[in-house]
């Protein structure tokens, strides 16, 4: 790092996307300055209360998988969700999700099988994002500057200037680094300071989120029924969701409004709707802990860098926060990024590597977007079966039929395989495409594949050992039954690049990997594949690779 500078990284926001954009990048020896207007651990909004298998793979790489494992509901609390005609009412159909003690070993459920190190975990941000910023504090290289405001930013052909205060305005100073991340959220300054325009659907869903608190709520729920992470309720008087976020006593409730209630503000008694939606009366108390009212949007930003600036997050996209998907697709804009970053910032990777994370990352958002918001047009307004609360032959007929139809239309977004694994680059600078057209995917189903631009299927070595665990830093090559990969290890060597190579049985590998030799990067992706490579070709690829040069290898 030049010695004027005050980071390599400046980062705007300390949300979960800011503070693990600083944690990798920590790993990876760069050192960083996050800019935040709130307290250090001062509590989120009780908001994402998912994260995904995708990105507890990320944290795994990074030591803290575990930590979130065992963090927020209790280990043996079920994660499933279930359907009712209230909270306390009756129950009609239930996604069997299995509880973080049992996530390793259990077989029942529709993401069990998934073919993953690390699945899924039903954590709240309130009880996430304090782990990251503990480990961010923890991190010599990561200078954490609680209640500090930004304010302007400005970029010459060599580094960022950022203008800082405290929160109360005084001690104005300038801030310089190579590069700047704007984390800051959906009101984005960094956005709005280099001109980017969201664009998109603005308005889909107005919602009602109240966080309630009550030690006597699950006394009122249906006693021949586990317990469960999310409840989706269904009656004449009020859809909604509710969520555990403690299992003990604390929950989130969404109300969802009408366009006729949204227009006329004011119109919705926030207190009956929610007991409407928990089905209890005037009688039963509840504390209120937080609230609000926000609006369920398709917003995507236009581009996502200006030369040493870059965005992230809900910086660059807003959506139906359904099932996550807006942070974890957030975290995966900035493990991309950073991973670029590094690359460059370590000197192996041109300049030109950076084009790639605005030519990733934009598609692969704009299509979680249109997933988010047409599964929202499909849940917005079920017709309810008139004898859905009957205790009769024909309520029992009711809410077994609706019952199979809600779970088979909410089962993808919670068991969301395609979101998480079948997504693909097929545009970018820094991939050797070959012709061969990547397998489609849908919010819950994908295909494995090796098609460059697609994620590298997982597999364990005979011991055991995951297979993404052993990606290095930068490229890792999977080198079946003992081929030649000497051409590509010379090659990357020639240039700096970090490759390891890694000799796998082909009794191992799963039935993708049809070639000797499969290109994989530390997030997983695949970059090329093939048979083998004479000294021309992989001197070809080494310059792609570090971004040097657009070419199509084959």
């Amino acid at each position: 790092m030049t010695q004027d500078l005050d980071a390599d990284v400046l980062i705007i926001g300390a949300g979960p996307v800011g503070l693990v954009a600083a944690l990798d990048l920590a790993a990876r020896g760069i050192r960083t300055i996050v800019i935040e207007q709130r307290d250090y651990l001062e509590p989120p909004n009780v908001k994402c209360n998912h994260v995904a298998s995708r990105t507890m793979e990320s944290f795994r790489r990074l030591g803290i998988a575990a930590e979130i494992r065992s963090a927020g509901l209790p280990t043996d609390y079920p994660q499933d969700v279930a359907f009712r005609t209230s909270l306390t009412g009756r129950e009609f159909a239930r996604i069997p999700i299995p509880a973080s003690g049992e996530r390793y070993t259990a077989t029942v459920g529709p993401d069990t099988s998934w073919n993953t190190p690390e699945p899924p975990q039903r954590i709240n941000q309130t009880f996430l994002e304090p782990i990251l910023a503990r480990r961010a504090a923890a991190t010599d290289l990561i200078t954490l500057r609680n209640r500090t405001l930004f304010h302007t930013l400005s970029q010459d052909d060599s580094s960022v200037s950022v203008v800082v205060s405290d929160f109360d305005g005084s001690n104005e100073q300038t801030l310089r680094g190579r590069y700047l991340i704007g984390a800051d959220g959906g009101r984005s300054n960094v956005r709005k300071q280099i001109g980017a325009k969201l664009s998109g659907d603005a308005v889909l869903q107005h919602v009602q989120s109240t966080c309630i608190r009550s030690a006597e709520l699950y006394d009122r729920m249906t006693a021949a029924e586990p317990r469960a992470w999310g409840y989706y309720t269904f009656n004449a008087r009020r859809l909604g969701h509710v969520y555990a976020i403690d299992g003990r006593e604390t929950f989130l409730v969404h109300t969802y409004l009408s366009p006729e209630e949204a227009a006329e503000e004011g119109s919705v008694d926030r207190d009956a709707a929610i007991r409407a939606i928990l089905g209890v009366d005037q009688t039963f108390a509840f504390d209120i802990v937080s609230k609000e009212d926000w609006v369920a949007r398709r917003l995507l930003a236009d581009r996502f860098r200006d030369r040493r600036v870059f965005l992230a997050g809900d910086a660059t996209h807003l959506w139906v926060p359904f099932a996550g998907f807006g942070m974890n697709a957030g975290i995966a804009d900035v493990l991309n990024l950073t991973w670029v970053l590094g690359a460059h910032l370590h000197g192996w990777a041109d300049e030109g590597i950076l084009d790639a994370y605005e030519a990733e990352r934009r598609p692969i958002t704009e299509q979680v977007s249109h997933f988010a918001m047409n599964h929202q047009r499909k849940l917005a307004k079920p017709s309810l079966p008139d004898a859905l609360d009957d205790d009769t032959a024909a309520g029992d007929t009711a809410r077994a039929e609706f019952g199979a139809a809600v779970r088979a239309l909410n089962e993808p977004q919670f068991a969301a395989a395609g979101l998480n694994y079948g997504y693909v680059y097929d545009s970018s600078p820094v991939i050797a495409y070959d012709g061969e057209r990547a397998p489609g995917y849908s919010m819950g189903e994908y295909t494995p594949s090796t098609v460059p631009g697609c994620r590298a299927p997982h597999f364990r070595l005979a011991d055991g050992t995951s297979f993404y665990d052993l990606l290095s830093d930068a490229y890792t090559l999977v080198v079946r039954d003992g081929a030649d990969g000497s051409a590509l290890a010379a090659a990357a060597a020639e240039r700096g690049i970090p490759l390891t190579l890694l000799e796998v049985d082909a009794g191992i590998l799963p039935v993708e990997y049809r070639h000797a030799l499969t290109l994989v990067r530390q997030d997983q992706h695949v970059v090329w594949r093939g048979d083998g490579a004479d000294a021309a070709t992989a001197a070809d690829l080494g310059e792609l690779l570090r971004g040097a040069r657009v070419h199509a290898v084959v």
